[in-house]
């Protein structure tokens, strides 16, 4: 799932260095992300967050359907720190349990929750089939697993060419000014290496998600999947 040391380091500023690069968009992936798992489960329903960061989908979530719990997962203590705070600030401690682990040997028993997610993390998994495999296992039959994930945008003309531009360059100068890290160095080459999205889709297919289907927004700067527990 990468290192939970990597993420220490930027924790303080990373929501705001989200807003920035991603121009504020980030907020609108997000919201697609989350209208695709609450409308697939029940009312009452319980949803995973992997890689939960500081717990930006977790809330989105909890706000969205009042009766939803939510439990967050994320291996950087101090990216839950920030979490942690949000979500108490937010008075949603009784629906909203952040966990530290790993998204390649979930904590969590076979079939326990309504539907899962992983938010931007899924690039950083050393291996993203173990990790779609451990997504399927703790979701139960019939539920629905969300991954949304940064890609080279590839968009033609004017438009697409900037949009590749920034990702590739800007981005990461961005990333690195706010944060006062190197850690965002490695943000562009992660980018680049994610596979394309029908190889992604077989991933999810072979890991037991069925309909697997991929979404493009943004010039394909960013891809929702989605699919559901055979």
């Amino acid at each position: 799932m990468g290192s939970g040391a990597m993420f220490d380091g930027i924790a303080r500023r990373y929501d705001l260095v989200n807003r920035v690069m991603s121009l504020g968009l980030d907020l609108r992936w997000r919201r697609a992300l989350v209208e695709a798992l609450v409308s697939a489960a029940p009312a009452d329903g319980e949803i995973l967050d992997v890689a939960t960061g500081t717990a930006d989908v977790a809330l989105a979530l909890a706000a969205a359907a009042p009766g939803i719990r939510v439990v967050g997962l994320d291996p950087s203590e101090q990216m839950l720190a920030q979490g942690r705070r949000k979500v108490e600030e937010g008075g949603l401690a009784g629906r909203i349990r952040l966990d530290v682990g790993d998204g390649q040997a979930l904590p969590y028993e076979d079939g326990r929750f309504d539907a899962a997610c992983v938010s931007f993390g899924i690039r950083n998994f050393p291996d993203r089939s173990v990790g779609l495999r451990e997504l399927a296992r703790v979701t139960r039959s019939g539920g629905r697993v969300a991954i949304l994930e940064l890609a080279e945008p590839r968009g033609v003309g004017l438009l697409g060419r900037a949009a590749r531009a920034h990702v590739r360059h800007v981005v990461p100068r961005i990333g690195g000014l706010l944060s006062g890290s190197r850690e965002y160095r490695y943000l562009q080459r992660s980018i680049a290496a994610f596979p394309p999205a029908e190889e992604f889709l077989r991933l999810m297919r072979e890991a037991g998600l069925r309909e697997a289907r991929a979404r493009p927004m943004t010039f394909g700067a960013v891809v929702l999947f989605v699919g559901e527990v055979g």
